[in-house]
Protein backbone atom coordinates (compact mmCIF):
# COMPACT_ATOMS: atom_id res chain seq x y z
CA UNK A 1 0.00 0.00 0.00
CA UNK A 2 2.80 1.67 1.05
CA UNK A 3 4.11 1.92 -2.50
CA UNK A 4 1.10 3.03 -3.86
CA UNK A 5 1.21 6.29 -2.02
CA UNK A 6 4.58 7.14 -3.00
CA UNK A 7 3.75 6.33 -7.05
CA UNK A 8 0.57 8.49 -6.74
CA UNK A 9 2.46 10.93 -5.12
CA UNK A 10 4.88 11.09 -7.77
CA UNK A 11 2.61 11.30 -10.27
CA UNK A 12 1.25 14.29 -8.47
CA UNK A 13 4.72 15.94 -8.57
CA UNK A 14 5.03 15.45 -12.02
CA UNK A 15 1.75 17.07 -12.75
CA UNK A 16 2.97 20.16 -10.71
CA UNK A 17 6.25 20.31 -12.22
CA UNK A 18 5.05 19.68 -16.19
CA UNK A 19 2.21 22.68 -14.74
CA UNK A 20 4.75 25.51 -13.60
CA UNK A 21 6.87 24.60 -16.86
CA UNK A 22 3.30 25.71 -18.92
CA UNK A 23 3.92 29.08 -17.57
CA UNK A 24 4.71 31.89 -19.89
CA UNK A 25 8.15 33.61 -18.93
CA UNK A 26 5.97 36.81 -17.97
CA UNK A 27 3.75 34.24 -15.41
CA UNK A 28 6.84 32.12 -14.24
CA UNK A 29 8.58 35.43 -13.15
CA UNK A 30 5.41 36.36 -11.61
CA UNK A 31 4.93 33.63 -9.25
CA UNK A 32 8.86 33.86 -8.26
CA UNK A 33 9.11 37.41 -8.07
CA UNK A 34 6.36 37.13 -5.81
CA UNK A 35 7.95 34.32 -3.72
CA UNK A 36 11.21 36.43 -3.69
CA UNK A 37 9.86 39.53 -2.39
CA UNK A 38 8.13 37.46 0.36
CA UNK A 39 11.11 35.93 1.19
CA UNK A 40 13.04 39.34 1.44
CA UNK A 41 10.26 40.81 3.53
CA UNK A 42 10.52 38.17 6.21
CA UNK A 43 14.12 37.45 6.43
CA UNK A 44 16.30 40.22 5.10
CA UNK A 45 16.99 42.86 7.46
CA UNK A 46 16.17 46.59 6.19
CA UNK A 47 14.78 45.19 3.33
CA UNK A 48 11.12 47.72 3.76
CA UNK A 49 13.73 50.35 3.84
CA UNK A 50 15.51 50.06 0.64
CA UNK A 51 14.71 52.53 -2.39
CA UNK A 52 13.26 50.85 -5.40
CA UNK A 53 16.42 50.59 -7.18
CA UNK A 54 18.27 48.97 -4.46
CA UNK A 55 15.13 46.07 -3.96
CA UNK A 56 15.10 45.92 -7.45
CA UNK A 57 18.95 45.01 -8.02
CA UNK A 58 18.32 43.05 -4.86
CA UNK A 59 15.69 41.04 -5.73
CA UNK A 60 16.94 40.50 -9.46
CA UNK A 61 20.02 38.71 -7.91
CA UNK A 62 18.01 37.23 -4.90
CA UNK A 63 14.95 35.72 -8.32
CA UNK A 64 17.54 33.96 -9.77
CA UNK A 65 19.27 31.88 -7.00
CA UNK A 66 15.39 31.58 -5.25
CA UNK A 67 14.38 30.04 -8.85
CA UNK A 68 17.03 27.19 -8.72
CA UNK A 69 16.48 26.50 -5.67
CA UNK A 70 12.67 25.84 -6.41
CA UNK A 71 14.41 23.42 -9.00
CA UNK A 72 16.37 21.92 -6.30
CA UNK A 73 13.62 21.39 -4.07
CA UNK A 74 11.00 20.41 -6.17
CA UNK A 75 13.34 17.65 -7.45
CA UNK A 76 14.36 16.23 -4.25
CA UNK A 77 10.49 15.70 -3.40
CA UNK A 78 10.30 13.88 -7.02
CA UNK A 79 13.62 12.02 -5.65
CA UNK A 80 12.33 10.77 -2.67
CA UNK A 81 8.80 9.58 -3.56
CA UNK A 82 10.48 7.99 -6.64
CA UNK A 83 12.95 6.97 -4.52
CA UNK A 84 10.64 5.37 -1.45
CA UNK A 85 8.67 4.11 -4.00
CA UNK A 86 11.76 1.86 -5.11
CA UNK A 87 12.26 0.67 -1.59
CA UNK A 88 14.83 0.48 1.12
CA UNK A 89 18.34 -0.13 -0.71
CA UNK A 90 22.09 1.15 -0.48
CA UNK A 91 22.80 4.42 -2.24
CA UNK A 92 25.19 2.92 -5.17
CA UNK A 93 22.20 0.10 -6.57
CA UNK A 94 19.92 -0.38 -9.29
CA UNK A 95 16.85 0.85 -7.94
CA UNK A 96 18.93 4.26 -6.89
CA UNK A 97 20.64 4.23 -10.63
CA UNK A 98 16.65 3.74 -11.87
CA UNK A 99 15.49 6.71 -9.85
CA UNK A 100 18.17 9.25 -11.14
CA UNK A 101 17.97 7.91 -14.44
CA UNK A 102 14.34 8.55 -14.32
CA UNK A 103 14.32 12.12 -12.59
CA UNK A 104 17.36 13.02 -15.37
CA UNK A 105 14.69 12.13 -18.31
CA UNK A 106 12.03 13.95 -16.54
CA UNK A 107 13.87 17.42 -15.99
CA UNK A 108 15.21 16.73 -19.82
CA UNK A 109 11.74 16.13 -20.85
CA UNK A 110 10.61 19.27 -18.57
CA UNK A 111 13.00 21.43 -20.41
CA UNK A 112 11.97 20.47 -23.40
CA UNK A 113 8.47 21.51 -22.95
CA UNK A 114 9.64 24.72 -21.69
CA UNK A 115 11.38 25.15 -24.75
CA UNK A 116 8.01 25.35 -26.27
CA UNK A 117 6.57 27.73 -24.19
CA UNK A 118 6.60 31.61 -24.45
CA UNK A 119 9.82 33.71 -23.19
CA UNK A 120 11.18 30.21 -21.36
CA UNK A 121 13.97 28.77 -22.01
CA UNK A 122 15.77 25.15 -22.31
CA UNK A 123 18.88 25.04 -19.87
CA UNK A 124 21.15 22.01 -19.60
CA UNK A 125 22.29 23.90 -16.37
CA UNK A 126 18.47 23.07 -14.60
CA UNK A 127 18.90 19.61 -15.61
CA UNK A 128 21.68 19.13 -13.79
CA UNK A 129 20.36 21.02 -10.63
CA UNK A 130 16.97 18.78 -10.85
CA UNK A 131 18.80 15.54 -10.54
CA UNK A 132 21.06 16.74 -8.15
CA UNK A 133 17.84 17.47 -6.39
CA UNK A 134 16.77 13.86 -6.79
CA UNK A 135 19.91 12.89 -5.80
CA UNK A 136 19.25 14.93 -2.58
CA UNK A 137 16.10 13.54 -2.35
CA UNK A 138 17.45 9.73 -2.47
CA UNK A 139 19.49 10.29 0.02
CA UNK A 140 16.88 12.00 2.47
CA UNK A 141 14.44 8.77 1.36
CA UNK A 142 17.38 6.16 2.69
CA UNK A 143 17.66 8.39 5.90
CA UNK A 144 14.64 8.41 6.67
CA UNK A 145 14.64 4.16 5.93
CA UNK A 146 16.99 3.86 8.46
CA UNK A 147 15.97 6.00 10.68
CA UNK A 148 12.72 4.17 10.72
CA UNK A 149 14.13 0.97 10.81
CA UNK A 150 16.13 1.77 13.76
CA UNK A 151 13.35 3.03 15.73
CA UNK A 152 11.10 0.09 14.82
CA UNK A 153 14.48 -2.14 15.99
CA UNK A 154 14.59 -0.28 19.22
CA UNK A 155 10.83 -0.64 19.65
CA UNK A 156 10.68 -4.08 19.06
CA UNK A 157 13.46 -4.53 22.06
CA UNK A 158 11.68 -2.39 24.08
CA UNK A 159 10.86 -4.62 27.50
CA UNK A 160 7.40 -2.37 27.58
CA UNK A 161 5.99 -4.20 24.19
Amino acid sequence: MKKYIFITGTVLVMVLIFCFSMENSSESLHRSGGITDFIMKTFIRGYQDMSDSEKESFLKDADYIIRKLAHFSIYTVLGFLVSSAVGRRKLFSTGSLITVTFGFLYACSDELHQYFVSGRSCRFSDVIIDTGGVIAGIIISMAVFRILSAFKHKSSDSPLR
